[in-house]
């Protein structure tokens, strides 16, 4: 689907007569955001669903505190991992036995690398982007110095990813939305390349699961991972997911065979007996508290539906970003910051990156941001990076953010000495 744009937004009152014709302001109020704040980081770290304490609560008093061990029976934490892929499976044009919820994005890279390279195993290459996302490159590195087979990790140019496809390609591992610019890759074209050379695709959704329309299914892809935490809202640290399509569930061998990804766990067999499909990717024993965290926000998404779910998001999205791009250019034209975002909106993912010409400034300048309550993130070495989360971000906000830069840059209140002081999370 193509997104839909809404008419050109000349000034504050029109920005706030859209929100109030917007279906889906509605679902705005199901997140607990702080007064005073714009929030412009979703693709870092989702805000709360207002349920989600009420529901972690519950499993900590009555089902942990009361329940006890017999929680994982009675209140169905044994299964919590698949119930919470399902869901996210919907989200992503998967089958509900196609997604497993465990562990972490790069534990789950690491899992599906190693199996996907032994399914290919007279080929030595895996082919990935050179500015991939660095704990991916890091996953790869690790893997092959551990297997110690003659595979070359290969990185190449982003628009070169095509021509480096040869015979040699055992695995293309990618990240479908540059988490510098926001560039989002076509999904269902790469794969098609892919698997014409007879490789298969490991696909990074941590920027695109939640955010816009995914179909796996429709692009035939082997394989992918992403993350709990930013357009899914299940909260710090919330555990993964892994998808492996069906043609592969039988021939899967992931490396860390740990008890819960064995056929039956509880007949304590001395020797592995994988489990079957998707469920042989479980490892240890799952964060049943942070998956209660993560399944109760999910279900922010099954709301959505009813104002038209992630085809009415993506479009939403859509209409924010460029309403963020075209104030940013009225208000900030001499400001040393430039847009390295592509301009097409079905190009990009929900976000707007501003490259500062002075990276310095560029760190301080987020910072006095978040100060001033418009909260995006800084990417070294001078990448200023808001995220638009359409379930609660509104035209107002954005109007209202890049005012507040405008005035920044102008007022030079960025030039203060606590603002250059590096944090350890940026």
């Amino acid at each position: 689907m193509t997104p839909t744009h809404s008419p050109r937004l000349l000034d504050r009152a029109q920005c706030l007569e859209a929100d109030q014709g917007d279906p889906l302001r509605e679902l705005a109020a199901r997140f607990a955001l702080p007064s005073g704040v714009i929030y412009l980081d979703g693709n870092s770290l989702g805000a709360l669903p207002r349920h989600v304490p009420e529901r972690v609560e519950r499993a900590v008093r009555e089902q942990w505190g009361t329940g006890l061990i017999r929680s994982w029976n009675d209140a169905g934490w044994i299964d919590a991992p698949r119930r919470a892929g399902a869901s996210i499976a919907r989200l992503i044009g998967a089958r509900a036995d196609e997604v497993i919820v465990a562990d972490s994005t790069s534990i789950n890279l690491y899992k599906l690398l190693s199996a996907a390279l032994a399914l290919r195993p007279d080929r030595r290459v895996i082919l990935t982007e050179s500015g991939n996302f660095p704990t991916d490159l890091y996953i790869a590195q690790g893997l092959l110095e551990q297997i110690d087979r003659g595979h070359r990790l290969v990185r190449t140019g982003r628009d070169r990813i095509l021509k480096a496809l040869d015979d040699q390609v055992a695995v293309l591992m990618l990240t479908q939305v540059d988490y510098r610019t926001g560039e989002r890759f076509d999904l269902a074209e790469i794969t098609a390349a892919a698997h014409r050379v007879g490789a298969l695709v490991i696909w990074d959704l941590a920027h695109s699961a939640g955010a816009f329309q995914v179909d796996l299914g429709l692009a035939q892809a082997d394989f992918a991972v992403g993350c709990g935490y930013k357009y899914l809202n299940g909260g710090p640290g919330a555990p993964a997911f892994a998808f492996v399509a069906r043609d592969h569930h039988d021939g899967l061998r992931q490396p860390l065979t740990g008890w819960l990804g064995h056929a039956a766990p509880f007949a304590f067999e001395p020797d592995y007996q994988p489990a079957s499909g998707v469920g042989r990717l479980l490892c240890g024993t799952p964060p049943v508290l942070s998956l209660t965290a993560l399944e109760a926000a999910l279900e922010v998404f099954d709301d959505a539906e009813a104002f038209g779910g992630l085809a009415a998001l993506e479009a939403k999205a859509a209409c924010l970003t460029d309403l963020f791009i075209e104030r940013f250019e009225a208000c900030c034209g001499e400001s040393g910051l430039r847009l390295i975002t592509p301009r097409d909106a079905s190009k990009r993912g929900n976000q707007i990156s501003l490259a500062a010409d002075d990276p310095a400034q560029g760190y301080a300048l987020m910072q006095a941001l978040i100060d001033a309550g418009v909260i995006g993130d800084f990417r070294a070495p001078d990448i200023l990076r808001f995220g638009f989360a359409p379930l609660y971000l509104s035209r107002v906000d954005v109007w209202d953010a890049v005012e507040t830069l405008a005035r920044l840059i102008e007022t030079r209140a960025w030039d203060d000495p606590r603002w250059q002081r590096r944090k350890a999370v940026t």
